[in-house]
């Protein structure tokens, strides 16, 4: 079969081509260089298509908007990008006398006297229960406008790490990039919403793998529950894999559960696709006898080759620099058995904890790069779309 080449994405109006390439060379001249040229031209070769394409006036408010949103949220997050974060969910009604509001105020302490910080909707409740534990200083609030509920508490209200979204999907979007964790209380529609959310982008490799953490009440059974009923109806019926189970953890114990988070790190950093490799970043170099183990007992994830030990690539833009390397053809189906894979690497713990690095949302390139355009494929047919 012959692989199809690609047109650059352009308007293909070559006066307005060429004057959209001088607005961004000017634009770089006056602000400076952007990270990625290419990109930048892209975002507004799209603008300009939905505006001389009919696109309407509501889709195009929906459009500037969120990109508005992700902008201000982007410069807001920037500054503590090498600071791990967690995400942490809960009902806002949930009323300072219950025990679950004790703990998240309780755990939320614990985890920033560790270096961390906190991201919750900023609400009351759960979230406000969290945020005073982190305190302001070490706290984000990503709240969303609704008529009812969802005022910031007073930890984080008119603090410059609180961010107001118009939109669900665009908050969604920055608690995925953002959190290194995500840990849930007990809580309503909102709450499985996001639990599940951070499992299936986990799950499909949508997202970085990443301790995902549900906290009962002291012998409560709200977590325990909701996990037989993934147990005995998701897994047990194969609508998940068995494994996938080995992507949540279910407690009732505060310190365990900050036990679970920190331990993730405790060697293992981040990972990134790299051609058709996955590679781990680890904080401690491999040994022979672990490296042994991971092969005989995680073959099986492995769609060719062996898991090897190295150094960083050069694909990877001198991120991490100062971290080894592990690194396997991984099949991109069992990130169950990968995240047993982790612990396993995370037995040999590192001296000291390496800054934290910016989430993908995005890990591996997919065979065709967005925007997907069948104007954009030669020799295809826009037949059915």
């Amino acid at each position: 079969m012959v692989k199809k080449t690609r047109r650059r994405y352009e308007i293909r109006k070559p006066e307005l081509d060429a004057q959209l390439e001088a607005l961004l060379l000017r634009t770089a001249e006056e602000l400076g260089e952007p990270s990625d040229f290419e990109l930048a031209r892209e975002i507004l070769v799209s603008a300009i298509k939905m505006a001389g394409e009919g696109t309407g006036r509501g889709e195009l408010k929906l459009v500037n908007r969120a990109l508005k949103e992700l902008r201000h949220a982007f410069r807001v997050f920037q500054p503590y990008a090498q600071i791990r974060k967690v995400a942490l969910f809960g009902s806002a009604r949930t009323a300072e006398t219950h025990p679950a509001w004790k703990q998240a105020y309780d755990f939320a302490e614990s985890i920033c006297k560790h270096g961390w910080m906190v991201i919750t909707g900023a609400g009351d409740g759960i979230m406000g229960a969290a945020q005073g534990g982190a305190g302001r200083e070490r706290s984000f609030g990503v709240n969303i406008r609704l008529p009812f509920e969802q005022l910031a508490n007073e930890t984080i209200r008119g603090d410059t790490k609180l961010i107001k979204f118009r939109y669900f999907f665009t908050r969604k979007l920055m608690f995925v990039k953002e959190a290194h964790a995500v840990v849930l209380f007990p809580g309503g529609f909102g709450t499985h919403d996001e639990g599940f959310e951070a499992l299936t982008l986990i799950q499909t490799g949508k997202s970085e793998i990443l301790p995902v953490v549900f906290i009962d009440q002291p012998g409560g059974s709200y977590w325990r529950d909701w996990l037989e009923y993934v147990r005995s109806h998701l897994a047990d019926q194969h609508y998940i894999d068995p494994d996938d189970l080995n992507l949540l953890k279910v407690t009732d114990d505060v310190d365990e559960a900050a036990a679970e988070v920190l331990r993730f790190y405790s060697n293992y950093h981040s990972s990134r696709y790299v051609r058709d490799k996955l590679v781990l970043r680890v904080q401690r170099p491999p040994e022979p006898e672990l490296m042994q183990r991971l092969n005989d007992e995680f073959a099986s994830i492995v769609e060719s080759g062996t898991i090897e030990a190295g150094g960083p690539l050069e694909e990877e833009g001198g991120d991490a620099p100062g971290l080894a390397r592990i690194m396997l053809r991984f099949n991109r189906r069992d990130n169950g058995k990968l995240r047993r894979m982790i612990d396993v690497i995370n037995e040999a713990k590192a001296d000291e904890e390496a800054p934290a690095s910016p989430h993908e949302i995005v890990e591996e390139e997919l065979e065709e790069d967005e925007p997907y355009d069948w104007e954009d494929r030669i020799g295809d047919e826009p037949s059915s779309r």
